[in-house]
């Protein structure tokens, strides 16, 4: 009756032990708890993914007429197509928002310059929906470059330029060679901040603007 006693003890305390270790267990497919810095302490926990933010769009497009795009031919009516392109005229310098006379001044060898109008259609390059007013200062993608010096274009005057009398105490700018509808009268040879440093056969006095605004041009 001792070793039935015993042995009965002996299963019961078996059966018992393998409840235990079974309640212990993870019930199949759930989670370990989470280790330090959100990471399973296991590898077998729960995982979750984040779906990355859409990049923004970069290259031709992402903005109109961004710096380093191209337009096509026209001043007054244009668009923005790939440089590589047949269409391509001009590529962009520079680019600011706002107009010219309260913007920052193009380069001195900018050929001309696109003003950009205020448009708000229902969607556009960067999704925004809305193109600012602005303007882009570009330079042909082949010659002639009327901004170079003696050029007889671009948006600003610069020393090389030069220039001829058109009334009224005003001056244009006109190309040095000659090739221009106007014979040049006066060259442009320095760019002084005050007219006392302009050379004595200075004979026009041109305004250019600039930290040094005042421009000493000599009779041809």
């Amino acid at each position: 009756m001792r070793r039935r006693s015993a042995a009965g003890v002996v299963r019961g305390l078996l059966v018992l032990l393998g409840v235990l270790l079974t309640g212990c267990q993870s019930p199949s497919g759930g989670a370990a708890e989470d280790g330090p810095l959100g990471g399973s302490a296991s590898g077998t926990g729960r995982t979750s993914t984040v779906s990355p933010a859409p990049a923004r769009p970069s290259g031709y497009g992402a903005v109109f007429l961004a710096v380093g795009e191209c337009s096509s031919f026209g001043t007054t009516s244009f668009s923005e197509v790939p440089c590589a392109g047949e269409r391509a005229a001009a590529r962009v310098v520079t680019r600011h928002d706002g107009t010219v006379r309260d913007g920052p001044r193009c380069p001195a060898t900018t050929d001309f310059v696109l003003h950009i109008s205020e448009q708000r259609p229902s969607s556009d390059e960067d999704g925004d929906g809305a193109v600012p007013q602005g303007y882009a200062c570009m330079r042909n993608l082949q010659a002639p470059h009327p901004g170079d010096p003696g050029g007889g274009g671009g948006p600003r005057t610069i020393v090389g330029d030069c220039v001829y009398s058109s009334g009224d105490g005003q001056v244009r700018e006109t190309a040095c060679d000659g090739r221009g509808e106007r014979e040049p009268e006066y060259k442009v040879t320095r760019a002084v901040p005050k007219r006392s440093g302009c050379p004595d056969s200075t004979a026009l006095y041109v305004r250019l603007g600039g930290d040094r605004p005042v421009g000493c041009a000599r009779p041809l």
